[in-house]
C-alpha cells in the first residue's frame, strides 16, 4: 500500500523535486515513468545499490539529516571504490507515515551530500511500512578504466586511505557498547553519521591502482574480497595501520587495532599499487585532500598474514557487531 496517492505527489514535489545538483545529462527527471539521461562519450554506467532498514542498519533514534546524508554516502563509497565520477540517484522511501519534520531534516542531509557530490536524483518511490531508504546510484568511468577488485599481482602495495575504525567505536557507542567521554565521543559519533566517501581519491587512482575496494565490512573481509577475486595472498603490519589521535587516546591498543581490523563502516578505500607506481601515487593524490598510508603488500598463496613485531598477530578484541 503506498503513501495515499495525493500526500505522495505532494510530498515527492515538496521534499524530493529538484533535490541535488542540476545536470546537463539529464534528459528528463522527476515526473515520468521513467527518467532519460544521456551518459558521456566513451564512458561506461557504474550502478551500486544499497538499502538502509530501520533497527538493521541503523537505531531508530539516528538523526534524520545524518540519515539522509550517509544514505547516499556509503553508496558513493561504491563509486570510488570503481573510479567511477557520480552521477545520477533514484530513491525508494518506506516510512510508517509521512513525518514532515523528519522528512525536512532527511532530504537536507540528502541534499547537502548530492549538492557537494554532483549527484541529480531522477526518480524513485514511495511507499508506506517500516522505515527503509533504498538508493540506487548511477556514476560514469572511462571505458576500460574502472577500478576493480580483481587486478593486484604479488608484489603490490597495498595502501589505505584515512583512518580506521572510528565509525565502529562511533557506533558501539551509540549501542551502548563502548564508554568515551568529551570531544573524543563527539567526534566518533559523527564518523560514523557522516562518513567521507573518497570519491576524488578514487578518481585519482585510476591508471596507477591494480585493484581497489571501499572498506564497508572491517579491513580483514574487505581485503579478504580482493584477495580473493585477484587470487593472492598479503602480508599487513597491523602496527601501520592509521588510526586517529582520538582512537589511540581513548582505547588501549588491542582494542584500538580491533576496531580498525574489524569495525567496518569506515568507507575509506583500500587499495593495491604495483611497484612501477609507487612515485605517482602521492602526486595523484595530491588534490585529492586525503591522507594515505602503505599497510602491507601482496604475497603468493591465498591467505591474509596479519603481523606485529615482526611476528605473527591475531587480534584479540573484535569491532562492535552491527546489529
Amino acid at each position: 500500500m503506498v503513501l495515499k496517492t495525493v500526500k505522495e505527489f505532494k510530498l515527492i514535489d515538496h521534499f524530493f523535486t529538484n533535490l541535488g545538483q542540476t545536470r546537463r545529462d539529464v534528459q528528463l527527471g522527476i515526473g515520468d515513468d521513467c527518467a532519460l539521461v544521456q551518459p558521456g562519450e566513451n564512458k561506461v554506467i557504474a550502478i551500486s545499490c544499497d538499502t538502509l532498514v530501520e533497527n538493521v542498519h541503523f537505531y531508530a533514534d539516528m538523526p534524520a539529516k545524518a540519515l539522509g546524508y550517509k544514505a547516499l554516502a556509503v553508496n558513493l563509497s561504491d563509486l570510488a571504490a570503481m573510479g567511477a565520477e557520480p552521477a545520477w540517484m533514484t530513491l525508494a522511501l518506506t516510512l510508517p507515515e509521512a513525518d514532515q519534520d523528519w522528512l525536512e531534516e532527511f532530504s537536507q542531509g540528502l541534499n547537502e551530500a548530492a549538492q557537494y557530490y554532483g549527484v541529480a536524483l531522477v526518480g524513485g518511490d514511495t511507499t508506506r511500512g517500516p522505515k527503509s531508504i533504498t538508493i540506487t546510484i548511477n556514476g560514469q568511468v572511462p571505458e576500460g578504466k574502472a577500478l576493480t577488485r580483481g587486478g593486484a599481482k604479488n608484489g603490490d602495495w597495498i595502501y589505505v586511505t584515512g583512518s580506521l575504525g572510528d565509525s565502529a567505536v562511533g557506533l558501539a557507542i551509540l549501542g551502548g557498547k563502548l564508554g568515551v567521554d568529551g570531544e573524543a565521543r563527539e567526534h566518533f559519533i559523527q564518523r560514523h553519521y557522516f562518513p567521507t566517501p573518497r570519491v576524488l581519491a578514487g578518481q585519482s587512482l585510476r591508471g596507477l591502482a591494480s585493484s581497489a575496494i571501499d572498506l564497508s565490512d572491517g579491513f580483514v573481509s574487505d581485503i579478504g574480497h580482493i584477495l580473493k577475486r585477484s587470487e593472492v595472498g598479503a602480508v599487513v603490519d597491523v602496527d601501520r595501520l592509521p588510526l586517529s589521535a582520538q582512537m589511540r587516546e581513548s582505547l588501549g591498543e588491542a582494542e584500538a587495532l580491533g576496531y580498525a581490523l574489524t569495525g567496518g563502516e569506515d568507507y575509506e578505500l583500500l587499495f593495491t599499487v604495483p611497484e612501477a607506481q609507487r612515485g605517482a601515487l602521492e602526486t595523484a593524490l595530491a588534490h585529492a585532500g586525503v591522507s594515505f598510508t602503505q599497510v602491507g603488500q601482496i604475497a603468493t598463496g591465498d591467505k591474509l598474514r596479519l603481523i606485529k613485531d615482526g611476528e605473527p598477530y591475531t587480534p584479540t578484541h573484535f569491532g562492535f557487531e552491527h546489529f
